[in-house]
C-alpha cells in the first residue's frame, strides 16, 4: 500500500497529465489556476483510499478522482462569487483575477470534464458511479442553498445545520470514499459503511473550518480569517453563540449580524469576543471530536484488512490536525 502522500503525487501526475490549458484559453485557463492553487487533495485521495480499502490496483481510481477534484474546485469557484471572497488558498480568487462572468463559464465547463472523467469507466461500474456522482452533485447545491437561505434567516437550530454542512460538505466527502469502493467491486454493504465514514468525517471537518474561520492564522488556513463572520454566515459557532449568551450579548450579536460594517475588523473582534467569553470555541471542538469518533466507530466495524483500516483512521487524524 502506498503512503498518503504518495497517493496525493500520483493523483497530481494524472492530473497534469489530463488537464492542460486548450483554447479558448480564456475558458481553460482560470480552470488550471484554480486546480494548480493546491490543497490538501482530500477528496481524490479519498477515491483512492476507498480502492485500497478493498484491492491494491489504485490506479483505476485516478479518473474518478479526477472527477471529484474537478468537481469540488467548480463549486468552490462559484461558491466564492457568491460569498464574494477575495482569497481562496491564499491567491486571489477566479472571479477577482479575471471577472465574474469568466468565472461563471469557467466553473460551468469544469462541472462537465468532471462528468467526462467518469466515461473512462464502463458498464454497471460506470451506472453506479454516475448515479451516486449526480445525486451527490444535486445534494451539494441543496446544501448550498441552504447556506443562502440561512443567512436571511434570524435564528437557525444546530439540526438544521448539521443538515445543511452533511449536505454542502459531507456528502462530498462520502460520496469519494464509496466511488472508491465501486470501483474495487466491494459489497453495497461496505460501500455503504465507508460511505459513513466519510459522512461524519466530513460532518467533523466543517464544523472544523468553521472553527478556523475564527481561530484559525491566515496563512496556513488560506482563506480570509473572519470571512463568515463578515458575510453574516450561521455557522457552529455562532448558533451555538445564540444559544448561550445572556440577553445582552445575544442584542449585540443580533445587530452585528445584521449589518454589513465597513469596519470588518472592528465587527470580527466584537463577536470573537462574545464568543471567547461563552466557550464557544471549546463547544465546537467537542463536537468536532464527537463526530471524528462517530467516523472511526464506523470504520472498526467494516470487514477489512486491519492494515487497511489504520491508512483510513491515519487520513481522518491527519485531517483533523490542521494548523491555527
Amino acid at each position: 500500500m502506498l503512503s498518503l502522500t504518495e497517493y496525493k503525487e500520483v493523483f497530481l501526475a494524472y492530473l497534469q497529465e489530463e488537464l492542460k490549458v486548450m483554447e479558448p484559453v480564456n475558458l481553460y485557463h482560470p480552470v488550471t489556476y484554480i486546480l494548480e492553487l493546491g490543497g490538501k487533495r482530500i477528496r481524490p485521495v479519498l477515491v483512492m483510499l476507498g480502492v485500497s480499502a478493498f484491492q491494491e490496483d489504485v490506479k483505476k481510481a485516478l479518473p474518478a478522482a479526477a472527477a471529484v477534484e474537478v468537481f469540488h474546485n467548480f463549486t468552490l469557484l462559484h461558491d466564492d462569487i457568491m460569498d464574494a471572497a477575495p482569497l481562496r488558498r491564499g491567491q486571489l480568487t477566479v472571479h477577482e483575477k479575471w471577472d465574474a462572468n469568466t468565472a461563471i463559464l469557467s466553473g460551468d465547463v469544469m462541472m462537465i470534464l468532471a462528468s467526462q472523467f467518469l466515461e473512462k469507466y464502463e458498464g454497471v461500474t460506470y451506472k453506479r458511479l454516475t448515479t451516486l456522482f449526480n445525486r451527490t452533485a444535486i445534494e451539494v447545491c441543496e446544501g448550498q442553498q441552504y447556506d443562502m437561505d440561512f443567512e436571511k434567516r434570524e435564528e437557525v437550530s444546530v439540526e438544521e445545520y448539521i443538515e445543511m454542512i452533511r449536505l454542502k460538505t459531507s456528502v462530498l466527502v462520502a460520496a469519494a470514499l464509496k466511488m472508491g469502493a465501486v470501483i474495487a467491486g466491494s459489497s453495497e454493504e461496505e460501500a455503504q459503511k465507508i460511505y459513513d465514514f466519510g459522512l461524519n468525517l466530513g460532518i467533523a471537518f466543517q464544523l472544523q473550518d468553521d472553527y478556523l474561520d475564527v481561530y484559525g492564522d491566515a496563512a496556513t488556513f488560506g482563506k480570509q480569517v473572519g470571512g463568515d463572520i463578515i458575510e453574516n454566515k450561521k455557522t457552529y459557532l455562532y448558533i451555538q453563540a445564540l444559544k448561550n449568551v445572556n440577553t445582552e450579548q445575544r442584542a449585540v450579536l443580533l445587530d452585528l449580524y445584521s449589518q454589513n460594517l465597513e469596519e470588518n475588523m472592528l465587527k470580527i473582534e466584537k463577536v470573537k469576543a462574545i464568543f471567547n467569553a461563552n466557550g464557544i470555541d471549546k463547544l465546537t471542538k467537542v463536537a468536532m471530536r464527537s463526530y471524528t469518533q462517530k467516523a472511526f466507530q464506523v470504520l472498526e466495524e467494516m470487514d477489512i484488512a486491519a492494515e487497511r483500516k489504520t491508512l483510513l483512521r491515519k487520513f481522518g487524524e491527519n485531517l483533523m490536525v490542521r494548523k491555527v
